[in-house]
């Protein structure tokens, strides 16, 4: 179903558009929930934090190609809010060849470098060959992770967030599946898991692709499209690089804390790899939220509708903010259940530093909510370069504090970073808002004034 976001009740719209967006990446959690589950009560304690480790690499690799779906999205989504479908397919063909390329060469690279980055990663060797044989497998995933996300953005971009969220419930059911087999019943070890993963990104990837192919002419990229436009690239690189740049260095910077983590052996590295997924699921709606809210403000900004996207982020603010309080109340109280969901009761210790993790995390969900309203604000509005400055702002502070702080007061110090760089990021974003907002209220009152 497509939805104008430019017409009609604001909240409602938002809403209705969000909520398969929300529904479809709670989905895909399951991908590497599934792998921590399953890996976390039949195979032990090593391997968990083995996928736990290879899950923060991926994500990192995996948010360069999102970054660049992402960022191509908001100008496609500022497209048809100008009714050029024309040119939203010619824009769409070109992008797809620029991020298409990225894949090829990151695919290589990953393969070539894979003994170095975990040398940096500091892994403890006794759980470095589990952890290079799941990324081994993982890796072939990528190419299938690209043409998701690409045609997954295209739809929602034009207000379809209902296919992509098809789509990831049937790989998602099969990952689960697949997860069980290849590890509880044929005892594969964490390659089964790798391998459960890959096959089910496979089936959505190729699967939404086909369908665009198939069932949205008015999408379908032709020989003719794929000609090389300069003036579409420049745009295209401007908008879907700095993206890209943003999510990588906000995973990187993750990364960077994985290996500070990794110091601490392997029972925080398994405390850290299950409240991580818990962490990411509770957080994950209104990081989607602020997605949906990027394509209503991209659609609305393309139709000159200035007045509409002040009413939609009063209303979206207020939205996000008290989703975030309810799951920061949830978290806070069901910190050591939810741990125990992935790691046996007989693990104490895992499970104690694990929920002080959530504790911590959990009280200041309104502020990752915030951050996420303002990337995806500033992205739709063509000031991409601005989320990336909150980006920096948030991750390197979160990595430098957890630098300074862990050798003084351990573990907890890389925790207590993560909501301070929040915080500082959401200030300096609202900041600058507000200044912007002075800005063009001063240049408003000049015109008329002339």
């Amino acid at each position: 179903m497509r939805r104008d976001l430019t017409q009609g009740n604001i909240t409602k719209s938002m809403l209705l558009f969000a909520l398969p967006m929300i529904a479809g990446n709670l989905l895909q959690q399951f991908y590497n929930i599934a792998d921590t589950w399953v890996v976390g009560h039949f195979l032990g304690k090593n391997p968990l934090a083995a996928v736990g480790s290879a899950y923060t690499l991926m994500t990192f690799l995996t948010s360069i190609l999102i970054g660049l779906c992402m960022g191509s999205g908001a100008l496609f989504s500022i497209l048809f809010g100008e009714k050029d479908s024309g040119r939203l397919r010619h824009y769409a063909a070109q992008a797809f060849c620029v991020i298409g390329a990225v894949t090829v060469v990151l695919c290589i690279a990953v393969f070539v470098w894979i003994d170095p980055v975990l040398s940096l990663l500091n892994v403890p060797a006794e759980v470095y060959q589990m952890l290079r044989d799941y990324l081994w497998v993982i890796f072939m995933g990528i190419p299938v992770v690209f043409l998701y996300n690409f045609f997954a953005c295209l739809l929602r971009a034009v207000g379809d967030s209902s296919t992509p969220l098809v789509f990831l419930g049937i790989s998602a059911v099969l990952n689960i599946v697949l997860d069980v087999l290849l590890v509880a019943v044929w005892p594969m070890g964490v390659a089964g898991a790798a391998v459960a993963t890959v096959i089910a990104q496979a089936v959505s990837g190729i699967g939404i692709a086909a369908y665009t192919f198939l069932r949205r002419p008015e999408l379908r990229i032709t020989f003719g499209d794929l000609c090389p436009d300069r003036s579409a690239l420049r745009e295209i690189i401007r908008f879907s690089f700095l993206t890209c740049i943003q999510q990588s260095v906000m995973n990187f910077g993750i990364l960077l804390v994985q290996g500070l983590v990794n110091t601490f052996g392997t029972t925080v590295m398994a405390a850290f790899a299950a409240a991580v997924k818990i962490d990411s699921f509770a957080y994950m709606p209104a990081q989607d939220f602020g997605n949906a809210f990027s394509t209503f403000v991209a659609q609305n900004y393309g139709a000159g509708q200035k007045e509409r996207i002040r009413r939609g982020s009063r209303c979206a603010f207020l939205l996000s903010a008290a989703f975030c309080l309810l799951i920061s109340a949830a978290v806070f109280v069901l910190a050591e259940p939810l741990m125990q969901l992935f790691v046996s009761a007989q693990e104490a210790e895992v499970i104690r530093i694990g929920a002080q993790y959530l504790r911590i995390e959990g009280a200041f969900y309104v502020g990752i909510g915030l951050l996420f309203l303002l990337y995806g604000y500033y992205r739709a509005v063509r000031k991409p370069g601005m989320s990336l400055i909150l980006t920096l702002i948030s991750l390197g502070l979160r990595v430098a504090l957890a630098y300074i702080l862990a050798p003084f007061i351990g573990e907890t110090g890389i925790w207590l970073s993560v909501p301070i760089g929040w915080a500082v990021a959401d200030m300096a974003g609202l900041l600058y808002l507000f200044f912007c907002s002075r800005r063009q209220t001063s240049e408003q009152l000049d015109r008329k004034a002339e």
